[in-house]
């Protein structure tokens, strides 16, 4: 017996093709969402070559440059300069910065282009080296950091 005169064959068609609608729809509703809010990444020469237009926001990662480093009197500003041996970019950033960063170290600042040109982050993610090292096992040698780990597993 079928349910409002549609034969059960036909009901689980129906069902079956609202279930790949729904799954489309949703699919396209994600991905026009995410449209927003990808934030592509631009190193200082690509950036340089063609900077992005104003009031997007993208990420810019590089080197911080030795001696571009300048602190505002707020104490919360500060003001950058990311290289990468091709192009230089300054960079303005006001917030907290994080503890690993420093001059002559990777950062990335997601942000915007400012219309003089200078590059307004609204976070700066600093990142360290492959060869980090905790400060507790600094001192110790290689068979010594290998049996501490192997202790804490």
């Amino acid at each position: 017996m079928s349910i409002g005169g549609i034969k059960p064959k036909h009901q689980r068609l129906v069902l079956v093709v609202i279930a790949l609608v729904a799954l489309i729809g949703a699919g396209l509703l994600a991905a026009w969402a995410l449209r927003n809010q990808a934030s592509y990444f631009y190193l200082p020469a690509e950036m340089a070559a063609k900077p992005p237009e104003q009031g997007r926001a993208v990420r810019l990662g590089g080197m911080v440059e030795t001696g571009s480093i300048k602190t505002e009197a707020d104490g919360v500003t500060i003001h950058f300069i990311v290289g990468d041996g091709k192009a230089r970019i300054p960079v303005s950033f006001r917030g907290i910065v994080p503890d690993l960063f420093k001059e002559g170290s990777g950062a990335v600042a997601e942000g915007r282009i400012g219309p003089d040109g200078t590059f307004v982050a609204d976070n700066l993610l600093a990142k360290h080296d492959e060869r980090y090292v905790p400060r507790e096992m600094k001192d110790m040698t290689a068979q010594q950091a290998r049996a501490t780990v192997a202790e804490t597993q």
